[in-house]
């Protein structure tokens, strides 16, 4: 059931109000549900205070009703209210200033004529969230500080242990650093359950603290909805909210609303559109094969590795006439990038070269991809187009927790994010304990990692017990395949993020190829882009829609290092038909795993190749090994273990020496650790055929 369809725990219908033959509320209608923030914005004179009093039983309405819960409550007293679970923090505090902080506490819980130790426990609970009150519990109210003061009258509210919270201008005469304060405890308040209706002349802070808002002028609702929206829509702001400028604050119709705190000079979300403008598949295919008949020309003029390829499968750039050439092309893997290091695939002179990337993870030779600045452009266009697809707007704090420097995570992940008009924190990989910190005085609300990092996170922040002081709202991760349980856990432990899989690969520009929409049923891929095909990995031949193979991509506008059918290795299924979410776009399942080799272990590539080197490198050990890779539950980290034989003949007692100097080796060249066992030589099984030496246990149910 949904919350449109439960019970709303408050309800306002038609309300009317007057102070004499003054009408302050005309009609007006109003709904809270269980767990909600909801925001009240209007001038000053609006009948902001006015609708609260109404609803706390201080002011009698002249017409209309009350329900809480479904019962009428219209024109109970205010100590009914309080038992019904109402609590009221009024404009302007009205402490007693010359009672002390803990009795001016304690008359917040009378109307529930607590028993002594029932009272007690409720004090403590408010010494906990105020830690300043704590302090001067014994010092008299009227000697308090204006934002001490507002954080005794929060707390008398919350003596009664309220189920619905009235607010009533809680940053009224702050400064603006208290204001911060007072708007953080607001925000864990939410993050707790507690439902609250917070009335705000400051708009910005309002509708950026609250899930849905109504608009009050003039004793009318003039306009409602998500805040979020509400905030981004110019439209609306120049209606309602009037167009409020640093060098024109009065211009705004509600006089002090504070607007001048939201970022107007930022792009709106709205009129930035990423997404294609292809009416249907039919369009796509036209754009797809104009893409790759450009890309085909280009790579045969510009690279003298393609053209030796084309010329060798007989195909020239006139011969591509239609989407089935693409079967004619040969295909291109990491092996051929290796081989061109260390500008592998050129196709255009290097004075139009602005930057390179390399991928993570092997030795010797990387995988370096060159990139012209419309290749940038491009990848940043694309990369914002997977924030538009998980809801990201600009009024997001995106907290990038993935790698910066030659790789390119933390590029793409910051250049879409500065795109769109969201505020970066780049703060890079690892550092829990920052990445925290962060999380609470940034008020991130967007979280940009690996799966696994994203979980470590999770489990660090249920740990330590700060759920309600942070506010990720959404959770963006790629790298590493994920399970449905994985998922679900870091869901619950992040207090309900969304998670959204977004891909991406070195040698396609990078992450930001494709993201999950709202759905989360698959990954929608950018195919006016790139094309994706799905092949057999055994005998590369083309797999009907819906069935498993290893993806392979052609890129239909990369300058500087194009992909001609370049294996990915990355296993997954074209899903067919349209998506329920209404976008058009293409889409594929998420990774299931790999055709190759390949262990990604920490968010480093690394090839069983690359080990056989290392360890043929220490004397004394032999060639047969394997790899157990596990996943901590407690702890959310994989862990490598590795058994290694002895050489033929080496004695027993060498093996600490030899274990320790491989371990060395390992973190030096792959930049991971892991725990090595060494046994004697042919303690490990042989076969005929392949033999197995990975064994990853990390993932163990469902991905999709």
């Amino acid at each position: 059931m949904t919350a449109e369809n439960k019970t709303p725990l408050l309800e306002i219908t038609n309300l009317t109000a007057h102070y004499g033959a003054a009408q302050a509320l005309f009609g007006v209608d109003l709904k809270i549900h269980q767990g909600e923030t909801v925001a009240l914005v209007g001038a000053n004179g609006a009948g902001k205070s006015t609708l609260l009093k109404c609803v706390m039983g201080l002011v009698t309405p002249s017409g209309g009703t009350i329900h809480l819960d479904g019962q009428p409550v219209t024109g109970s007293t205010p100590a009914t209210m309080v038992r019904h679970g109402l609590a009221f923090s009024p404009e302007g505090r009205e402490v007693f200033p010359h009672l002390s902080v803990e009795e001016n506490l304690t008359l917040g819980a009378m109307a529930l004529k607590l028993r002594r130790g029932e009272q007690q426990t409720h004090l403590d609970e408010v010494y906990q969230r105020f830690a300043k009150l704590k302090e001067r519990r014994s010092q008299l109210a009227g000697t308090l500080s204006g934002g001490e003061q507002q954080m005794l009258a929060m707390g008398r509210a919350l003596m009664a242990h309220p189920r619905l919270l009235l607010l009533d201008e809680p940053s009224l005469g702050l400064a603006p650093k208290i204001t911060d304060e007072i708007f953080a405890i607001i925000h864990q308040l939410s993050r707790s359950g507690t439902t609250i209706l917070l009335v705000e002349q400051n708009a910005a802070r309002a509708l950026s603290g609250s899930d849905r808002a109504y608009l009050l002028a003039n004793g009318e609702m003039v306009q409602q909805g998500q805040s979020d929206q509400l905030l981004n829509d110019p439209a609306l702001r120049a209606a309602f909210l009037g167009a409020a400028s640093h060098d024109s604050p009065q211009a705004s119709r509600l006089g002090a609303a504070g607007l001048t705190n939201i970022r107007l000079e930022k792009p709106d979300m709205r009129q930035q559109n990423f997404m294609p403008a292809f009416d249907n598949a039919e369009q796509l295919k036209a754009h797809q094969l104009a893409g790759l008949q450009w890309t085909v020309r280009h790579a045969y003029e510009g690279s003298s590795f393609y053209r030796q390829q084309l010329d060798h499968a007989g195909v020239t750039p006139e011969s591509i006439v239609s989407l089935d050439d693409l079967q004619r092309l040969p295909f291109t893997d990491a092996n051929d990038l290796r081989d061109g290091y260390p500008f592998p695939l050129r196709a255009v002179p290097f004075e139009q070269i602005v930057r390179v990337h390399a991928s993570s993870g092997t030795t010797g030779k990387r995988k370096v991809l060159c990139y012209t600045q419309k290749d940038l452009d491009n990848w940043t266009d694309f990369f914002a187009r997977c924030y538009q697809m998980a809801g990201v707007t600009p009024l997001d704090r995106i907290q990038i927790a993935v790698g910066y420097g030659v790789w390119t995570a933390g590029m793409g992940f910051q250049l879409g994010c500065e795109k769109i008009g969201a505020m970066a924190v780049p703060v890079g990989p690892g550092n829990i304990d920052m990445q925290i910190q962060f999380l609470i005085d940034f008020q991130s609300t967007v979280f940009c990692s690996t799966a696994s990092m994203a979980l470590l996170m999770a489990e660090e922040i249920h740990r330590r017990g700060l759920a309600d002081q942070i506010n990720v709202k959404k959770i963006i991760y790629g790298s590493e395949r994920s399970s449905v349980s994985m998922r679900r856990k870091i869901s619950e432990l992040f207090g309900g993020a969304e998670l959204f899989d977004i891909t991406g690969l070195t040698e396609l520009y990078g992450p930001g190829t494709g993201i999950e929409c709202s759905d989360h049923d698959c990954i929608h891929y950018w195919g006016d882009y790139y094309i994706l095909e799905i092949v057999d990995p055994e005998t590369l031949q083309p797999v009907p829609d819906g069935e498993w193979g290893e993806m392979v991509v052609t890129s239909l506008c990369k300058e500087a290092a194009p992909l001609i059918r370049y294996r990915t290795h990355d296993i997954t299924r074209i899903i067919p038909g349209s998506c329920s979410c209404g976008n058009p776009l293409p889409r594929h399942s998420r990774i299931k795993g790999r055709s190759d080799d390949t262990i990604k272990f920490r968010g480093v590539n690394i090839y069983p190749s690359s080990l056989d080197t290392i360890l043929s490198q220490v004397p004394g050990l032999g060639s047969e090994y394997q790899i157990h890779l596990s996943r901590d539950d407690d702890s959310a980290r994989d862990h490598m273990r590795m058994v290694v034989e002895r050489g033929e003949g080496v004695e027993a007692g060498r093996s600490a020496e030899l274990i320790h100097e491989a371990v060395h080796q390992i973190k030096k060249q792959l930049l991971v650790s892991v725990e090595l066992e060494v046994v004697d030589y042919g303690t490990l099984p042989r076969s005929e055929k392949k033999s197995q030496r990975v064994f990853d246990t990390r993932i163990q149910d469902e991905i999709v």
